[in-house]
């Protein structure tokens, strides 16, 4: 049997440190039109995907997390992973909600997070995007939050918060919201992050509930070697590290660098291809 990643708990839930993330596989790369159409391309069917669910579940990684619940082939992947491997995936579902004040909106709200549920996620965490509409920095608070933590509780859910913006995670602690788990961007280039590398970290080292980081490569600005070298040895036991990838050998090696990282060992990894390998720095053993 192969090593089998640590694991953590959310909300009395056991999830894999390591959860496999989406955007490489629904064509969100953050680098432009033309990596996006290659993900598109590449990842349009249910069996195109499957293996690379396949290689993570090998390993215990049983964890996916995106907003999954309105993609249907990343749906449909997941279930046929599942019937052929005869394991299930946990999903962790970042719904996009309507978070107007009328009534309709509300409705709409919770259509939403009942299509969560239906979809067989079992994490619910608010998409940033509708979230952060919510946030007052002069009060420190997170407007009508409670009203959707239930919503997702009655629907049998973990609830929990997609946090790009820091603010989300500290004003969640200090007013007690019906939270158990956050999303932070979190990587060593400093991508996408609303602040200093150092204050995120601070954020996450304080954070009340676990954590679930993103874009440890930074989209592919930085190698996973120094991406989940920096990621995992700067969080903590109880915090999880989200990875993208194109195949199923991206998985095995992020996977092994990772588990060698948390081991505290030089990972067992292929050299860099050069045209000319017989070169002393690649051929050190």
């Amino acid at each position: 049997m192969l090593q089998q990643f640590p694991r953590t708990t959310v909300g009395g839930i056991s999830l894999s440190r390591m959860i496999i993330g989406t955007n490489w596989l629904l064509g969100w790369s953050h680098r432009g039109p033309a990596a996006d159409r290659l993900i598109k391309t590449t990842h349009g069917s249910k069996e195109a995907i499957s293996p690379i669910l396949n290689k993570f579940i090998e390993y215990g990684v049983d964890t996916v997390m995106g907003p999954i619940s309105n993609q249907p082939t990343m749906l449909d992947a997941i279930r046929y992973t599942a019937e052929a491997s005869g394991k299930q995936l946990i999903m962790v579902d970042t719904p996009i909600i309507n978070v107007g004040p009328d009534l309709q909106s509300r409705k709409e709200a919770y259509e939403t997070i009942r299509q969560s549920a239906a979809s067989g996620a079992k994490l619910c965490l608010l998409h940033h995007s509708s979230v952060e509409k919510l946030v007052r920095k002069d009060t420190e608070t997170i407007e009508r939050l409670d009203e959707y933590t239930k919503m997702i509780r009655e629907q049998g859910m973990i609830p929990g918060l997609s946090a790009h913006m820091p603010e989300l995670v500290i004003y969640s602690d200090a007013n007690g919201y019906d939270v158990e788990t956050y999303i932070q961007i979190y990587n060593c280039a400093g991508f996408l992050m609303q602040v200093e590398v150092e204050s995120i970290a601070k954020v996450i080292y304080n954070a009340k509930k676990p954590v679930m980081t993103i874009k440890p490569m930074a989209a592919g600005r930085v190698t996973p070697y120094v991406g989940f070298n920096f990621v995992w040895n700067t969080i903590r036991p109880c915090d999880m590290v989200t990875v993208g990838c194109m195949t199923q050998w991206e998985a095995e090696e992020d996977i092994e660098i990772s588990l060698a990282a948390i081991e505290r060992r030089f990972p067992d990894m292929g050299e860099r291809s050069s045209p000319n390998p017989q070169q002393a720095v690649f051929m050190n053993k």
